[in-house]
């Protein structure tokens, strides 16, 4: 299994600045894409951004130009840095992988997706 640790959630005022980590540990993987999803509470979970195992990435139309993700390979960790922050960012946002599993006993497994627990931003206005 691969576990997902993200950080660098807070509060920070419209205009501000947040920078989110997401470390993937665990199990042997190779990743299809890593990415951020977010939810704001009575609203649907919405992709946010993401990158895929090419380098090649995606956003929100609500949030280009704004948000970069990006990646540290060495350190299986995957960035979120989002500028010029809105109240309608608030949310809770989580990192997700999606990959192969390696076992030891049969090889590698078959494509899987992970999420980790969430962290918290929020705007203020």
């Amino acid at each position: 299994q691969v576990q997902l640790v993200e950080s660098g959630g807070g509060l920070v005022q419209a205009g501000g600045s947040l920078r989110l980590s997401c470390a993937a540990s665990g199990s042997t993987f190779s990743l299809n894409a890593m990415g951020w999803y977010r939810q704001a509470p009575g609203k649907q979970r919405e992709l946010v951004a993401v990158i895929m195992r090419g380098g090649n990435t995606n956003y929100a139309d609500s949030v280009k130009g704004r948000f970069t993700i990006s990646r540290d390979n060495a350190k299986n960790t995957v960035y979120l840095q989002m500028n010029s922050l809105k109240p309608e960012d608030t949310a809770v946002y989580y990192c997700n992988l999606d990959g192969s599993l390696w076992n030891p006993r049969t090889g590698w497994g078959g494509r899987s997706e992970y999420w980790g627990q969430g962290t918290q931003v929020t705007v203020s206005s």
